[in-house]
This record gives structure tokens, sequence and C-alpha cells, in this order.
């Protein structure tokens, strides 16, 4: 009979309760390290097209802090100058990291 994988939740859950370390950044880290993109940067911009606007837990963790960009055309008819249109969008747009906007 073959060794079933230990599931990553079940391993990430061990690895936190054996450490020593405390706190916020330290969850994200020991969940960061587990995923398939561990290593790789999370990104910026995440492009939606075909008018698609749920995320359906696509990166779901790394785009928490992404802005998201929306096209009606689909994947097939998206060219380089969507893409423009999306970066020149993207540049003007004010991002707070999830930090909120103080109160004048």
């Amino acid at each position: 009979m073959a060794k079933k994988k230990a599931a990553p939740p079940s391993s990430v859950a061990k690895k936190k309760s054996s450490s020593k370390t405390i706190g916020t950044s330290s969850n994200d880290t020991v969940i960061s390290d587990h995923l398939m993109t561990a290593g790789m940067p999370d990104p910026d911009l995440l492009i939606r097209t075909a008018s698609e606007y749920r995320i359906s837990n696509f990166l779901l963790w790394q785009i928490s802090y992404s802005e998201i960009w929306g096209t009606d055309k689909h994947w097939s008819e998206f060219r380089e100058e969507d893409l423009r249109d999306a970066i020149r969008e993207f540049s003007r747009r004010d991002r707070r990291f999830g930090g909120l906007t103080p109160v004048s």
C-alpha cells in the first residue's frame, strides 16, 4: 500500500505548533512557504478576461493585496494594447496594501 502524503494544512499546523515564533508575520511566512508559489513574489496586478470578476480561489493567498483589472475581451482576443491599458490604469491607482485612508 502506498503512503499518503500529509495534506499541506496539517504540515503547516504541525510546523506552526512546534515554532517558537509567535505573531502574524510568522503565520504568513509559514503559510507562504508551503504554497506552490513559495519563493515567488506576489502579483501586483491580476487581469481577468471575458467579463469574469470572480477570482474562484485562484492564487487567493497571493493576491490579497493585488489590484484586479477586468476586460470584456476573451483571452484569445487580448492584445498588447490591452495589457498597456491595464498597466496604465494600474499605475494610476492609490495602493494602500490593506491600510486605511486617514479621515480629514
